[in-house]
């Protein structure tokens, strides 16, 4: 990972700052570790997390017995400077139990990519470029991206009737994708038919 200067009170914790770990992509919180300035460098230069160990009082890096280490993809300081977060891509489980997590949850849904697809969804229409099949679609109008909406419905009820899961699959993610594109194009939040969702379930 690139190094950047992070704002870190260490001095609140005799030298050391808690550091919660989090997967990037399902945002699940995956364990807590401590981490002292020399642990942080050695983050920061290898892209993989390395902790300061309060009972063995040295540093280590997690997974350095197991090889399940967690690469770093980003980090970030809280509003005091005396917390880490820091989100990482789990390469095995991560808790020495075996689970995924040290907090014993697991660490499966893919949900949260939607909100990185919805990000790059709306770039393209506020930045379109030559040769995105997406700003290609905003710039033929609200009525070609709901027709491509339609078409896409119509494909994945087809494949339903089959048994063939690889299709079904490219058919749910064309429609899923094609949706998102609708929404935006209109002007609309996927949070607002959340809200709705949550109001019909109360």
């Amino acid at each position: 990972m690139a190094r950047r200067e992070l704002n870190i009170d260490f001095e609140k914790g005799d030298g050391l700052v808690p550091a919660i770990i989090q997967d990037i992509v399902t945002k699940q919180v995956l364990m807590l570790g401590y981490m002292n300035q020399e642990a942080l460098a050695q983050s920061q230069a290898s892209g993989k997390v390395t902790f300061y160990s309060r009972t063995k009082q040295r540093l280590w890096t997690k997974g350095e017995t197991s090889g399940n280490f967690l690469m770093i993809s980003d980090m970030q300081v809280d509003c005091d400077g005396d917390t880490l977060l820091v989100y990482v891509i789990p390469k095995g489980p991560v808790c020495h139990t075996g689970d995924d997590t040290c907090f014993a949850d697991k660490n499966k849904s893919q949900t949260y990519f939607i909100d990185r697809l919805r990000e790059v969804i709306k770039d393209r229409k506020n930045n379109p470029s030559d040769g995105s099949y997406t700003a290609s679609l905003f710039a033929k109008g609200i009525n070609k991206v709901a027709q491509k909406v339609g078409e896409e419905a119509i494909e994945i009820v087809i494949e339903a009737k089959d048994d063939n899961k690889a299709l079904f699959m490219g058919e749910a993610a064309d429609l899923l994708f094609h949706y998102l594109v609708l929404l935006e194009a209109k002007g609309y939040e996927l949070d607002e038919v959340m809200q709705v969702l949550i109001d019909r379930h109360k």
